[in-house]
Order: C-alpha cells, then structure tokens, then sequence
C-alpha cells in the first residue's frame, strides 16, 4: 500500500536548527559550552515546545541564572537567529508533494509563538494541509498523545502515513505505532525515499 500522506518535521528537515550559530559568535564557542552546561535551556526550550509562554519561560530562566541573564535573553530576543536557513531542496519536496495531491501535514515540536514567529520568516510554514504544533495540542514528541492528535485530525494512522524527522526517538515513536518512518540525514536522503514510496518521479524530487 501506498502512503496517502507525508509528515514533516520541521527542525532540521525544513529549517536548520542550530543554537551555537547564535551563541558560538556572540560569547565563544567556549563560554557556549559553559552557559549549556549550567543552564538548562534545552530543558527551557522543551517547556516553550509545550506550551508554556515564550518570553516569560525565557526570561524567567534569566533571572534565575543572573550571571547568565542577558546570554539566556538571547534565546528569545534573536531566536530567528538559531532558525536559520531554509534547507531548500526540502521546501521543493514539500511543493512537489502538494502539487501532485499528495496531503502534507506538519508534525513539530514548537512553541506557539515562536511558531508564528518562524511564519512570519518562512511562509512556506504556512503551506501543509494540516499542522499539528506541540505547543498548540500541549504535548511533545516523541509522547504518543501528539501522534494521536495527527491520527485523529487526519483520518489516517499505519503505514498510510510516511514520517520524516531528524530524531531516531521521535521516528521510533511513530513506527511503534505502524507509521513509516525516515530518519533524516539530509535532503536528497529524503528524496529517494519518496521516489522509492512512489510518491514522487526522480525530476520532481529534484
């Protein structure tokens, strides 16, 4: 059976996700180093991707870590900076898909604000035909409740759905539940993927 559907990640499989683009020019790739290890900020940014508020979970990280303040700031005040860019060749895939007819769903961890900020930089965010943001439905990969919601809200489950995400966890998830998963490593791997599912030719994954 053919997919009837593809899932994108966001984060590294449309747009590069890399926190040291910002920090290692500001500070150092050093004192980068030092701040990530004394600051949770990946345990910050987990709580943004759930839901809770974008400036005031930032911020108050900052005054709890006042010898870090303005460093944590930085998240928020330049985050576009850490969202950056486009990986182009993954934007034709997701055209090429929506031109052929094939349904193309967004399926990311992502807070609601810095969600519509990325929009607002890269409106082809606006594009799927379904988005299933954590930050909206308050639940994060790799827990099965956001996969659900896609379940629910599209009709779909099982190997109708092809899945593509950078995350071994966040595939591993989905493939436990009849997914078809594809751990993304870059974007041409993606695309001979989908010419192998038969979704797209060789010239259209181009």
């Amino acid at each position: 059976m053919q997919a009837q559907a593809v899932v994108f990640d966001i984060g590294n499989v449309l747009i590069e996700w890399d926190p040291g683009k910002l920090y290692d020019p500001l500070i150092g790739p050093d004192r980068r180093a030092q701040l990530f290890a004394e600051v949770d900020l990946d345990g910050m940014n987990l709580d943004v991707d759930r839901g809770e508020p974008f400036r005031d979970t930032i911020y108050a990280k900052a005054e709890a870590h006042p010898e870090w303040r303005d460093e944590v700031r930085v998240w928020h005040d330049r985050w576009i900076e850490m969202a950056t860019p486009e990986i182009p060749h993954s934007v034709r895939l997701l055209r090429a898909l929506r031109s052929k007819g094939v349904p193309v769903f967004a399926l990311s961890n992502f807070g609601v604000d810095s969600f519509t900020l990325a929009c607002s930089h890269y409106p082809f965010l606006e594009e799927f035909d379904q988005s299933y943001i954590s930050g909206h439905l308050r639940t994060i990969k790799p827990d099965p409740e956001i996969y659900e919601h896609l379940e629910r809200g599209s009709g779909l489950s099982g190997a109708s759905l092809l899945f593509a995400d950078d995350r071994a966890d966040n595939i591993a998830a989905a493939e436990a539940r009849g997914w078809r998963g594809h751990l993304f490593d870059g974007p041409q791997g993606w695309a001979n993927r989908l010419v192998a599912e038969g979704l797209l030719t060789e010239s259209e994954a181009a």
